[in-house]
């Protein structure tokens, strides 16, 4: 019941943003995927994305801590990757836009049942995906991205790590004012 009632919430959030409710049907992520980000994936010829996570852009950078710039797209698709190998995550379908299926996926860790999106946003390499009112789509996951922040977790410990959300806002205003 618990579970129906979060896809149902989830899906009425989205439906505000021109989404339609997703197929159902629990499916697995394995390491056979194709990574476009740290957040989206090609899966048996369907393109998937972690529902409220947004990861680090490709192109953008950090400076670790030998002062060496690195891309926090790829830090981002490579912890995402390890997760999938590690857990083989348990997917399902909440939303569909166009040519992309939102999902939740779940992976089990010892005896615990762990959101992927969650440890990705809590380890770090993730981060909470904005509303274009600049709100958290999904409340927990800001409260995550805070703690990993405060606690210097993954890219967060390094220089010049600079949030994509920001960077998406500020192209979205950018473009809207050119003629």
């Amino acid at each position: 019941m618990r579970q129906v009632l979060i896809k149902s919430a989830i899906a009425a959030c989205l439906s505000a943003t021109g989404v339609k409710a997703g197929p159902a049907g629990l499916f697995q992520l394995t390491l056979g995927v194709i990574f476009e980000t740290g957040d989206t994936v090609v899966s048996q010829g369907r393109r998937v994305r972690l529902y409220g996570l947004q990861s680090c852009l490709r192109g953008t950078a950090y400076t670790d801590r030998s002062g060496i710039r690195r891309d926090c797209g790829e830090a981002s698709i490579a912890v995402l990757a390890a997760f999938i190998r590690d857990t083989n995550p348990v997917c399902s379908p909440v939303a569909e836009q166009s040519d992309l299926t939102f999902v939740v996926c779940y992976a089990q860790v010892g005896n615990q049942r762990l959101d992927l999106a969650t440890m990705m946003i809590i380890e770090g390499y993730g981060f909470a995906s904005l509303t274009t009112d600049g709100l958290p789509v999904h409340a927990p996951y800001a409260v995550a991205e805070e703690e990993a922040r405060e606690q210097r977790r993954g890219l967060w410990q390094f220089k010049h790590v600079q949030h994509p959300a920001r960077l998406l806002s500020h192209a979205a205003k950018k473009s809207r004012s050119a003629p």
